[in-house]
This record gives C-alpha cells, sequence and structure tokens, in this order.
C-alpha cells in the first residue's frame, strides 16, 4: 500500500506528522500506527477503530480487549449499530459525542467513510477529567478522511481487515461473492447508491455490480441459480462477462449477449443466470434496461410507489445465442429506485404470504426518508421479521438508487 509519503513534517505539525505515520505504515500495521501516533500528538487521547461487520449490523473492534477502555462491557466487545454513539456516528455520517459513565470521560466518535463507502468509525477518548476535558483539535476529522482512504488502499493488500469485519465464518460461496462485489455504497454527484447480500456470511448466487464514468452509471442485479458454491461460480462467470464485455465498450444489450453466450458454453443451457441491467445517462436520468431474468424494479417519486414493469426476456445461459432488446425510462431528481432480487419478492412467511404481495411496498415506504444504506439495512431487517424467526428460504439482494442529477459527476468505478 505504499503511497507517496509527505515530506518530513516540521515539529508542531500534527496532522503532517500523522498522515506521514498513516502512508508509511505496512497494511497490517496500519491501525496500530495510526493510533499510536494520534496518541504522541495528542497526549493523554487514545483512540481506536471499529470496523462494519459484513451484515452491516455491528462495528467490530480492529484490536481485542479494549473494550473496557472505551466505556464499553468487555464481555461484548462488538458494538451494534442501533441506539449506540458509534452506530449513530456510521449511519448518520456526521461525528457523535457522547460521556460515559462507566469511564468518566468524553468519547468522540468518527466515520470512516471514503466517497460514501461507509468502512467504520474511529473512536477517540479525549484526555481530561469528565467536565473538563481537552478540546478536539482542529486536525482531528481530516486525519480520520486520511485514514480511511489508507484503510480502503490498504485492505488490498492483507487480509486484516476482511478477518476483522466477519463475526462468524463465511461460507465459500459467501467468501466468493465478497470479492466479487464493487463498494457497498456510494455518494457522488448525480446519484447515492447501496446495496446488501443476505444472509451476508451464507450467500449464494444474488449479487450487484456497478460502475460509472463521467456521463454514466451501470448497474446490475444478478441471481444464479442453485445454491451453495455452484450457484457462486455461475454468478461470478456471468458477473465476470458482463464486466469483459462493459470494458470493451459494449453497450448493455451487448453485455447481455456475450454472457448469454459464456454461461451457455460452459452449462449448455442447464444453468441460468437472472439479471436486470441498467444504463443510467447522468446529465439527462435517460435509463436504458435490459430485463433478463427475476430481479424487480420498483420506482418512489413523490408519495407514489410503483413496480417499473419490463419485457422479460430469457435468463443469460438458457440458448446461448439469445438476442435482447433494450427499453428505457426516465428518472427524475428526487427519484428512489430499489432494486431486489426473487429472494426477497417471492419470500414466504409461515402463513404462506409473499413478502412481495404488501410486506414489502409497506417497508420502502417506511424508509422514504433514510440515505440509501440505512433504507437498504432496514429493507433488510423486514424482509428478515417476515420470516417471523424462521430461516429465509433463498438469499436475497436489495440495491438502492437515489437520484439526484442531472448533474456533473466526477468519475468513479464500482467494479473491479
Amino acid at each position: 500500500m505504499r503511497e507517496p509519503v509527505p515530506s518530513r513534517p516540521q515539529r508542531g505539525d500534527a496532522f503532517a506528522a500523522l498522515q506521514n505515520a498513516i502512508w508509511s505504515a505496512r497494511p497490517d500495521e496500519l491501525i496500530a500506527a495510526a493510533t499510536a501516533e494520534l496518541a504522541r500528538q495528542w497526549p493523554g487521547a487514545l483512540a481506536e477503530v471499529l470496523l462494519i461487520d459484513y451484515r452491516q449490523a455491528f462495528l467490530l473492534p480492529a484490536v481485542r480487549g479494549e473494550a473496557e477502555t472505551f466505556g464499553r462491557d468487555p464481555a461484548d466487545e462488538d458494538v451494534p449499530l442501533d441506539n449506540t454513539a458509534p452506530g449513530r456516528a456510521f449511519a448518520g455520517q456526521r461525528p457523535d459525542r457522547e460521556t460515559s459513565g462507566r469511564i468518566g470521560a468524553r468519547l468522540v466518535h468518527l466515520p470512516l467513510t471514503v466517497q460514501g463507502e461507509r468502512l467504520g468509525v474511529l473512536t477517540v477518548r479525549v484526555p481530561g477529567e469528565a467536565g473538563a476535558e481537552e478540546p478536539e483539535p482542529p486536525w482531528l476529522a481530516p486525519v480520520a478522511d486520511v485514514l480511511a482512504r489508507a484503510v480502503k488502499v490498504a485492505d488490498a493488500a492483507t487480509d486484516l481487515f476482511r478477518r476483522i469485519r466477519r463475526r462468524t465464518r463465511l461460507t465459500v460461496a459467501a467468501e466468493m461473492q465478497w470479492d466479487l462485489l464493487p463498494p457497498l455504497s456510494r455518494d457522488t454527484a448525480g446519484f447515492h447508491l447501496a446495496g446488501q447480500l443476505e444472509p451476508a456470511y451464507a450467500v449464494w448466487g444474488d449479487n450487484f455490480d456497478w460502475t460509472a464514468s463521467r456521463d454514466r452509471l451501470t448497474l446490475t442485479v444478478s441471481n444464479g441459480m442453485g445454491t451453495g458454491t455452484s450457484a457462486a461460480a455461475l454468478t461470478h462467470l456471468a458477473v465476470s462477462a458482463l464486466r469483459n464485455a462493459r470494458r470493451s465498450g459494449a453497450d448493455i444489450a451487448e453485455q447481455a449477449v456475450l454472457a448469454d453466450q459464456t454461461v451457455y458454453g460452459l452449462h449448455r443451457g442447464e444453468r441460468s443466470v437472472g439479471t436486470l441491467l441498467m444504463e443510467f445517462e447522468l446529465a439527462t436520468g435517460r435509463v436504458r434496461a435490459v430485463d433478463a431474468g427475476s430481479p424487480k424494479l420498483y420506482r418512489m417519486r413523490g408519495n407514489v410507489t410503483e413496480a417499473i414493469e419490463f419485457d422479460e426476456q430469457l435468463p443469460l445461459g438458457m440458448f446461448g445465442d439469445s438476442r435482447y432488446a433494450v427499453e428505457e425510462f426516465t428518472v427524475e431528481p428526487g427519484d428512489r429506485l430499489i432494486i431486489i432480487s426473487d429472494g426477497v419478492h417471492a419470500a414466504l412467511s409461515p402463513s404462506g404470504q409473499a413478502y412481495g404481495a404488501v410486506a414489502l411496498l409497506q417497508a420502502m415506504r417506511d424508509t422514504r426518508l433514510q440515505e440509501p444504506p440505512e433504507a437498504v439495512r432496514t429493507l433488510i431487517r423486514h424482509y428478515i421479521a417476515h420470516y417471523e424467526g424462521g430461516e429465509p428460504a433463498d438469499d436475497a439482494v436489495i440495491v438502492c438508487v437515489d437520484w439526484t442529477g442531472p448533474a456533473e459527476a466526477e468519475p468513479v468505478s464500482g467494479g473491479a
């Protein structure tokens, strides 16, 4: 992760010293180096890093055994997102401050975020007695931004952060799917986007992919048939073919054709991948779409929530010589799109009621004022509650896109 290292800081330049320590550290030593340098630059302060778990439900400490130092019960070090100060900082994407009665000290929680991708929280125990703590230095929030970017870079060079983020072991299929995913969220000019897989630690064939350039956003949601590693491998093949065509300059219809041929070439029609492909023009809100299977699309505009129906075409891989027609619609500033796989839409309660019949629409309305990452988390909770304590029968993906354009959007990329 060796980034260009700033020149040696001048004496007393705390921010430069912290930058230097962060970017000079080895990937596996990054967090220790950052927290140690923060304590040197702000004597008496103590810091820890909490990373979000795969299910987006808990913040997990990068270093175990320090919970009591930061006012938490040492018997339960993982921090729930709901109803906790670090969770509020993460969900609200702004610093949150609390005075811990357990340790009699003030704690500052700062979100660690890179272009809308939410990685975790930096917690700092402020020096001084309760009620007479030192003021926060002006470099604290900028250092959290630098640390977030460094964690993002370092994640490609070490398994450390992925090990920290799992509360239980991932299945092999889930490992395959998480390695395939782009960032789970993005805030940029023109759109805000978030997605999530469930069950996070044992997902099969459901996946989503996105990428953006200066003038367009391409988004796909896929559902490979089957279970376990065979479904994950099938989806991996289809998404790789879609990316290959996209990166070669193909439009979404041509992307679907290549993926169809690729999947058919291996499975001869016995396996297929339901996929919804969409391409947004950032300047106009014009959307081109190919419906090649099961994912469903809903639009929330003002107080109206409605399904956007397409002519359903053959899933990728059925015959190998399919040709795909493109349909169009337009999004307006303030629109929200929610894409769900059939694992969500067709989920049955113990009484046999399909989630997509009534409960889904109500859940979507309940999330209208939430940002996409929180809306997706809420929808996942509603979906799991629909089973009334039972286990989901299928895996699921939910993606939420808030359209804020038209706008000049900076080039960003999702899928690797």
